[in-house]
């Protein structure tokens, strides 16, 4: 039998899963990854630990499965986004790669606004010029680290150093290619007339493929390290959230995903290139040929309700926690919580964003301020839906719903209530390298098109409906939470 193999380097873990072609996982490894803060802001790693960790991974899933390299008859990649992967003439690495999270770009993000125009840079793009992308990265390495820019032959993402170290091929898929903002989103490809006003030479930068295209195979010296059969097609992939979004099934027009993890992201698809006017919401080319989407980044979701517990609760579980919400009105009787516990991204790209609880009375109990917890965030999410219905995008149908917040029936509904949508849970857990597996198959030919992959391994396990009463009560309170950020955002810049 043959199967397809998902790797997935998230800035955490370095994942290895290996499931059939029928969809269905046969195991899981992942070695786990850690990064360094050198400065205050700066968010770095290694990538040769990219590397050693997803060759673990692998010689560990083969080892523990007992299915040979020479069965896999194909591999897809996603991961992180936005990093800063620098390779000089001999593919060695020059200096640590700067990661997704990383702030120090403030002043080069004002430089690409200044060079391009933002209304231009957004129009090409889809997106602003914002510190978690990969071209303001650029310009610092340029401007602050010019012996180490001299030495700059190829710039990649950090799946695709870790393709490169497969394959020897430099190459990137088109998903995380628009992540770097040097990306013409209509054409699917690089930017001559932004990386011209940005002074990024063209030649730095790899070639693009779509995310189920074949980009090399794994080449001899990578199949003696990790176990794989030398001649295995390698995939274009995705971005986390691309890659993940067809692990969920969130391929077409009118299918939400909303992944609820220690960030929170709202993913729709388009068919088209779709962009809000103001570049509050990311516009970027799907894993999936001719799609694009439109994405949400809320960057303390499930984080903050892991911050909450962790401060004022720490001996309890998370069950135990949210169990005496039920019994606490819809509104949290008057109390709100911002949930900008490292400044936020969308709708309010502020890295000076402060979170706070908001409208306390000797009426508060702790289970009151659980709620707020919960009810903060999911409004901090319905912000993102609120953009996309703005921007034009109202044909939303189902929200498909993942990450470890999803497990709790609690929140489930009230998300259900506050964004006035039904949401589905799926069978798959795996995310983006069950989908980078999916994109796999069909670039060997097992499916036809991403469609038929999703539609033949993907299953609804549950549904959520929301209560048309608590809708109501959510209207209201959304109003006044929405409110509270323009009121407060200059004290935030006090604050500092």
């Amino acid at each position: 039998m043959k199967y397809l193999l998902g790797i997935d380097i998230s800035t955490t873990g370095a994942k290895a899963l290996l499931m059939d072609t029928n969809g269905l996982v046969v195991g899981v490894e992942t070695t786990p990854l850690s990064l360094s803060t050198p400065k205050p802001l700066w968010s770095e790693q290694d990538p040769q630990d990219w590397w050693n960790g997803i060759t673990a991974s692998i010689q560990k899933l083969l080892q523990r499965t007992g299915i040979p390299g020479k069965n896999i008859a194909a591999i897809g990649l996603t991961g992180q986004m936005h990093g800063l992967t620098l390779l000089d003439a001999n593919g060695d690495v020059i200096r640590p790669a700067i990661l997704w999270n990383d702030q120090r770009t403030g002043v080069q993000c004002d430089h690409i606004r200044t060079a391009v125009g933002k209304e231009r840079l957004i129009h090409i793009t889809g997106n602003d010029a914002l510190t978690g992308f990969t071209a303001p990265k650029i310009l610092w390495v340029m401007e602050c680290e010019p012996e180490n820019w001299k030495r700059v032959a190829h710039i990649l993402l950090p799946k695709d150093y870790v393709r490169y170290k497969l394959t020897g091929e430099f190459a990137s898929d088109r998903a995380g290619g628009s992540g770097t903002i040097l990306f013409d989103l209509k054409t699917r490809d690089w930017s001559p007339e932004i990386m011209n006003s940005l002074g990024i030479p063209a030649e730095l930068l790899p070639r693009t493929f779509e995310g189920t295209q074949i980009t090399g195979v794994v080449s001899q010296q990578s199949a003696a390290l990790t176990g794989l059969a030398a001649g295995t097609p390698v995939v274009g992939g995705g971005g986390d959230q691309a890659a993940g979004a067809v692990g969920m099934g969130a391929v077409v027009p009118g299918v939400v995903s909303l992944t609820l993890g220690t960030s929170g992201v709202v993913f729709a698809t388009t068919d088209g290139p779709f962009i809000e006017p103001q570049g509050r919401l990311h516009a970027f080319c799907h894993a999936v040929p001719g799609r694009w989407h439109l994405m949400g980044v809320m960057l303390s979701a499930a984080g903050s309700l892991k911050w909450y517990r962790d401060t004022f609760a720490s001996d309890t579980s998370y069950d135990d926690l949210l169990a005496p919400v039920d019994n606490i009105p819809a509104g949290s009787e008057g109390l709100y919580f911002l949930p900008y516990l490292t400044g936020e991204r969308t709708p309010h790209p502020d890295p000076l964003a402060r979170g706070g609880f908001i409208g306390f009375t000797l009426r508060h109990s702790f289970a009151h301020c659980t709620r707020a917890v919960l009810e903060g965030i999911s409004f901090g999410l319905k912000d993102s839906f609120e953009l996309m219905k703005a921007s034009g995008l109202q044909n939303i149908r189902q929200v498909r719903v993942s990450g470890g917040g999803s497990r709790s029936a609690i929140w489930r509904q009230m998300l259900a209530d506050i964004l006035d949508a039904e949401l589905v849970t799926v069978n798959s857990v795996e995310g983006g390298a069950f989908g980078a597996g999916l994109l796999a198959g069909i670039g060997v030919g097992i499916w036809p098109t991403v469609d038929e992959a999703c539609g033949n391994t993907i299953q609804i396990t549950g549904h959520t409906s929301p209560i048309p009463e608590q809708v109501d009560v959510y209207k209201n309170h959304y109003t006044i939470y929405n409110s509270l950020y323009p009121t407060l955002a200059n004290t935030f810049k006090q604050i500092g």
